[in-house]
């Protein structure tokens, strides 16, 4: 499988079928980007593909020597706080604190081990759902996406001290609606006793 870098190349010197396998790599990832803010999917749709008619046109403004994937969340990022500012229906602060669906990824367990796993998985996931949005956010650019720290800062335009504060914070705030989850306290104390 060609890497972004790769494709992009291609693209520029004309092989318009690597435009496509990137819009194909990335497309979901924006849509349920873009959803969890406007909680339409038609919306969440039309808004997608304006993300990416947006890289289109702007393909050859791109620096190389960043990340695609960052400028890419860029634009969604940018495109739908221009929606909401059209539309004047929340407060842009809102995408601050905005995330995407997270889901834990499937490490392959043993047979007797997935009705357990998810059962957890969902756990997390309610977890993660009570969370305040901004940290919810940071954890689901930070697993789901697998940005890391400094790409994060980024696609946010904030210090990245600041998301590593935040990034901290959410990982207690996570362990501790965890804890407090009955179904998970045997589970937990389970693998504990024997861990």
């Amino acid at each position: 499988m060609d890497s972004d870098e790769q494709l992009i190349a291609s693209y520029l010197k004309g092989d318009g079928d690597s435009l496509n396998i990137l819009i194909k790599r990335y497309s979901d990832y924006i849509y349920n980007f873009i959803y969890q803010y406007v909680k339409n999917r038609e919306l969440a749709e039309d808004l997608t593909q304006e993300v990416f008619i947006k890289v289109w046109k702007n393909f050859k403004k791109f620096d190389p020597k960043k990340k695609f994937k960052v400028w890419l969340f860029q634009i969604a990022r940018n495109t739908t706080i221009d929606f909401f500012r059209k539309k004047k229906e929340i407060n842009f602060s809102e995408l601050e604190r905005e995330g995407e669906e997270f889901d834990i990824p499937d490490t392959g367990p043993i047979p007797s081990e997935i009705f357990e796993k998810k059962e957890i998985q969902a756990e997390v996931k309610k977890a993660l759902e009570v969370l305040p949005l901004i940290y919810r956010s940071t954890l689901i650019f930070y697993y789901q996406n697998q940005f890391n720290l400094r790409e994060i800062a980024e696609i946010r335009g904030e210090p990245v001290d600041t998301i590593k504060s935040r990034y901290r914070r959410a990982l207690v705030l996570l362990q501790k609606q965890l804890l407090e989850s009955s179904h998970l306290n045997s589970d937990i104390k389970r693998i504990q006793d024997n861990g």
